[in-house]
Parts: structure tokens; sequence; C-alpha cells
């Protein structure tokens, strides 16, 4: 090629200065071909891993859009329209694959080959014949140096015929390695140009080979299909964007409604607690005040931590009683009590509205209106029904205003189709109706009154009753209790949940009537909290002291307690008839029905009660006994001393016929 300088091969022998200088610039020519070379190495190489690369990539991506069909997803996993297009798009895929791994084999054999050729074979033999020219011309310079430090005075044939064989040798490999090292070095630079050009000749040929192929694989169907895939997409985005100017309102919308929501306890009167709920969900703390988010599901109280995959079961709420209490001077407790009594747990709402929707929750499933094709329309019925069914009365002063004649009387109906969480009815009860049971108008007393602020009919006060400390087990200094004499002393802790005025004390269904409607008093009105005492059961009477002070709170005489039962199902239940005189209307007796919650001693509560008054009668029989015997004595004694009176009568007569004379001869007689 016209204009590349060489190196004169003619002039190698001579070794000029000026052959040396020319020698120079080409090997610093040579050691830029070379760095420039490698660096073009590392581009083309990446090309070539890129390629690579992008050819198992894509493969790749064929591979998984072929097994989309076999996917599970938790939404969208069965969408026959996308598994169809994305089939079609692994066909198209896999065949660009098959074009790109042809695309690398062709940049392999194009591309790689030849500038790798170049920079590991000629390149390296420039490096290779340099090294030896060095070498040989270091040896050439030492061999004539030898040879002119030869002596003339004392030649030695022998050593000048060594010397002059190294020289000789010397000097023929300088020359032929010089020789070889220049054409080396001006065929680089024809190697140079061609090193270039052919590695980007076939860079360009496989590309254009790929696109011919690619072309041809883009048919006209396949242009349709992307065409409709396309419109596809831009349905889709519109929709997105649609969607998510709809989140956005949204989002704003519940924003601004929210805001009050965010206060831990937001203002009642703004936001009501909903009471006809039957399902209900919310974080709750627990018993170690630890949060946790607690749902209803069905019959059950399930609870699920952060990250739990699904929640596990607290406890089963049929039939079960739920309450306010209070703990560790914490707000919003309220304490569920499973139907056996066997399990309980107390929780803590996060505000009041949470509070009372939780506990009207679970009143109502406990009466398992879930199980309704509406449960919350039924349970606002049962609701309302109950609502109009009672009329509690938290307080003395509320109790006497609802005795007042309602203006609105209450319907038939809504007794009998109000179902309550005591427990089947019973045969008697359905047989019975609501009205004999339970008096029209029924004021509900929620708290204990005792004698000192309110006189119950048929007790009357006396001195010492109330406020007076009375020890449960019969020992008190000082003044002698009116207990001590008697033989049963049993202690329980019971939970008073309400009393109400009855019509009939002849029936246990009068106590279920009565359980039914103050429980669903307390529900309907927030009515939760209870008050604790112990109940001291004697043969003389029932006492309900305070647990703290010992202080008789109330005292029921055993001969008036005519009725004591048991819930049916739900055995902490129970409640006795109190017969008394006087009442709402007055000269005549009345029954009142007290109802309390004990801790599952229901039962022996009323066995105790009832060994109180076989007691108590086996005592009256006894004194009635003593009380025959004592007057039958009495009876004879008296004719014992009339007798007596006569014989003495008739003693004193004779002797006042016999004179003074008779009477000291009797005296001596005697």
């Amino acid at each position: 090629m016209p204009g590349i300088d060489k190196l004169p091969i003619e002039e190698t022998l001579e070794d000029s200065p000026q052959t040396r200088s020319l020698l120079g610039v080409f090997e610093e020519d040579a050691a830029a071909i070379s760095n420039y070379i490698n660096q073009l190495f590392q581009a083309m190489h990446r090309i070539y891993d890129a390629q690579n690369e992008l050819s198992a990539a894509t493969h790749l991506t064929s591979k998984l859009l072929k097994e989309y069909e076999k996917q599970r997803f938790p939404l969208g996993g069965d969408d026959e329209v996308m598994t169809s297009t994305l089939q079609q798009f692994a066909k198209v895929i896999d065949e660009l694959s098959s074009c790109h791994a042809v695309l690398s084999t062709q940049l392999a054999d194009a591309m790689m080959f030849p500038i790798t050729q170049f920079k590991e074979r000629d390149l390296k033999e420039i490096l290779t014949l340099k090294e030896v020219f060095q070498i040989a011309s270091n040896d050439h310079d030492a061999a004539i140096t030898r040879y002119s430090r030869l002596s003339k005075r004392k030649e030695n044939e022998k050593i000048k015929a060594e010397v002059t064989e190294d020289v000789y040798t010397s000097r023929k490999k300088q020359h032929q390695t010089m020789m070889h090292y220049f054409c080396a070095l001006n065929t680089l630079q024809y190697k140079k140009k061609i090193s270039l050009l052919e590695p980007l000749l076939g860079y360009m040929q496989a590309q254009i080979s790929f696109f011919k192929m690619g072309s041809e694989n883009l048919t006209e169907q396949l242009e349709e299909f992307l065409t409709n895939i396309g419109t596809s997409v831009q349905n889709v985005r519109r929709e997105m964007d649609c969607e998510v100017e709809n989140m956005q309102q949204t989002i704003e919308d519940l924003e601004v409604a929210s805001d009050p929501l965010y206060l831990p306890d937001p203002d009642p009167t703004k936001f009501p607690a909903h009471r006809n709920l039957t399902r209900k969900a919310g974080y709750l703390n627990a018993r170690n005040w630890e949060r946790q988010f607690y749902f209803t599901q069905g019959g059950n109280l399930m609870s699920q931590a952060r990250g739990d995959v699904a929640g596990g079961l607290v406890m089963d709420i049929d039939n079960c009683s739920v309450m306010a209490v209070d703990c560790e001077d914490r707000r919003y407790c309220f304490q569920i009590t499973s139907f056996d009594g066997k399990k309980s747990s107390i929780l803590q709402a996060e505000s009041k509205k949470d509070y009372e929707e939780w506990i009207c929750t679970i009143n109502n499933i406990s009466k398992q209106i879930y199980l309704s094709e509406n449960p919350e329309e039924i349970a606002a019925r049962v609701n309302q029904s109950a609502l109009e069914a009672v009329t509690p009365s938290p307080s003395f002063q509320q109790r006497h205003e609802s005795m007042r004649p309602a203006v609105q009387s209450r319907p038939p109906a809504a007794r009998t189709s109000s179902t309550g969480s005591l427990g089947s009815d019973s045969t008697a009860l359905s047989a019975l109706s609501l009205d004999s049971l339970v008096a029209p108008d029924t004021p509900i007393q929620f708290d204990i009154i005792s004698p000192v602020s309110e006189d119950l009919p048929g007790q009357a006060k006396s001195s010492g009753q109330s406020g007076r400390r009375t020890n449960p087990f019969g020992e008190s200094g000082g003044s002698k209790p009116e207990t001590e004499d008697s033989i049963l002393h049993q202690l329980f802790i019971v939970r008073f949940l309400g009393s109400m005025e009855v019509k009939s004390d002849e029936s246990p269904d009068v106590v279920y009537e009565t359980m039914r409607q103050i429980l669903a008093a307390r529900a309907i009105h927030n009515v939760f909290r209870m008050t604790e005492s112990h109940l001291l059961v004697t043969c003389d009477c029932l006492k309900l002291i305070d647990p703290q002070t010992q202080v008789t709170r109330l005292r029921f005489p055993l001969p008036n307690v005519v009725l004591c039962a048991t819930h049916q199902e739900n055995k902490r239940l129970f409640g006795f008839v109190l017969r008394t005189s006087g009442g709402r209307v007055e000269s005549r007796q009345t029954s009142i029905c007290y109802i309390f919650e004990s801790n599952n001693e229901g039962e022996k509560i009323c066995d105790s009660v009832g060994l109180a008054k076989q007691i108590a009668f086996h005592a009256e029989l006894d004194l009635e006994e003593q009380s025959r015997l004592i007057a039958a004595s009495s009876r004879s004694n008296q004719s014992s001393t009339e007798g007596q009176f006569v014989v003495l009568s008739s003693s004193q007569s004779e002797d006042s016929d016999l004179g003074e004379d008779g009477k000291k001869k009797r005296e001596s007689e005697a």
C-alpha cells in the first residue's frame, strides 16, 4: 500500500544510527497498536458477551412465558386471555432467541476470531522478535569489544581464532534477527489495518444477517397481533389512569372524613357506636397489654399477630357472657367468659366507641344471630324488641320515675319474637305467656340499693341491720349476731346483675325470663358494670356483704325466698324470687326476682338455699313440737294445782268444825 514507510532491510548489516532511530519509531508505533488493539478487543468481547447473555436471557424469557399457565397467582391467575397472549409472545421470543444464538455464533467467527488472532499471534511475534534482537545485538557488541582488545605484540592464534569466530557468529545472528524483525515490523503496518477492518466487517455482516432473519419472522400476521396488543395496552393504561384518579379522590375524601377518627377516642355524638353488628374486627390489648388484632368468625373470637398468615382461636363466644371490668386502672376493659365459665379473657379497646361495639357485637353473637340470613337486620329487630320490652332504671330516682304509666303500650309480639342468649326456651315457657311472668312496664334495678337508701318491701329497718360489719362465719365480738345459732354458713362470690318485679313465683320460667330481660337491657343501655359481693347463706336469711368493708348491703329473710333457679345452660347465672308485702300496688304481696352471676357455682348456691330452707323447716317443726309439749305440760300442772286447792279447802272446813281442841289433837297425831 502506498504511503507506508518501511524499515530498510538492506541496511540491517550496516546497523547505522539512522537505522536504529527509524527502528525506534517503528517500535513505538507497534506499542501504540498493541495498546489500542487491546482496548478494542475488550470492547468487542463485551459485545460478544452481551450477545451471549442476550441470547440466554431471551431463551429464559421464552421459557418463563411458557410456564405462566402453570403458575397459581392469588389474584387473576386464571385469566385465559392473558395466558394465550403470553403463549403467543413466548413463541415469537423463542424464534428471536434462535436468531440471537445464530448471531452469537457469527460474532464469534467473524468478529472475535480475527482480532484475537492479531492480538495473540502477530503482536506477540513482534514482542518475541524484539527480545531476540536485543539479545543478539548485545552479544554482537560484546564480541566486537573482545576482538578489539586483542594484543598486537603477543598474538595468540588460538584466542584470536576464538574471538574471530565469536564475532562472526554474533554478527550473523544479529543480521538475520534484525532482518526478520524489520520484516515483521513492516508487515505489522498491513496487519494493523486488516485487524481493524476485518472484525468490524464481520460484526456488520452478522447484524445484517440477524436483521434479515428477524424480518422474515415478522410476518403480517405477527404485525397485526402486535398492533392488537398495543391497543389493549393502551386501554389498560387508560383504565389504570381512571382507577388511579378514583383512588386519589377516595383518598382525599377519606382524609377529610377520617380526620376526627385520628383521635384515639373520637366524639361519640358524632360517631355513635353500632349496636347491631354481628361481626367485628380491630386491634385490642390482651391481658398482658400486648396490642393484637382480633376478629370474630362465626361464633368464634380469633386473634392474629402481625406477620401471621392466619388467625388463631381465642375462645368460643356462643352463649358467652361479656361485661365491663376495672383492671389495673385502665379504661375500656371488658371481660368475656365462656358459656361453661372455664375460660375468660380480659381485653382493652382503644376507644369508647370500639369498647361499646365490641361488647354489643359479642352479645349479639352469643345469641347466635349470625346464623340467620340477615344477621344485622335481625339484631336490630331483637335489640329494638328488647328496648321496648324493658325499661332500665340504673338509679333509685329513675326507678320511681319509670313507675309512671307509659304513654305507649308494649306490643305483645316484642316479647315473643326476641331471642336472648340465655339458651333454648323450655316447653313450659313456650306454653306460658310472658305477660303472666313479668309485670308490664316493670322497671329494672341495676344497682344494689341498701336499706339505708331504699326500703325494700317486707324488710323493716332495724338498728344494726344496715351499715353493720358482719363476719360471714358468724364470729364476732361484742353483740351476738343474729346468725350465730345457725348451723349453716356458706359463703359465695356473686355479682349483682339486676332485679325486677314479677307477677308469678311458682315456676322457674319466671327466673329465666327475668335473666333474659335484664341481660338484654344491660346490653342495649350500656350498663356493663356489676357490683361484686359475698352471698352468705344461713338458716335464717341470705345476706349480701361488701367484700372490702364486711358491711351488710342487703338482707333477705329466708322464709320470703320462695324460688331459686339456675340457668339451664349457663350455670354461672342464678336468681331467686323474694315474696314481700306492699309493692307497686298497696295492700298486696309482690314478688321481686334478683339475678346474679357467680363463678360457675349457680347450682351450688341454689342447693345451699334449698338445704337452708330444709334445715329451717325441720327446726320449725322441732320448735312446734317443743311448744306442743310445753303446752301439754302446762295444762297438766294446772289440773294438779286445782286438785290440791280442792283438798285444802275441805280440810280447812273440817278444822273449823272440830274446834280448838280437835285441831290440837290432830296436830299431836300428826
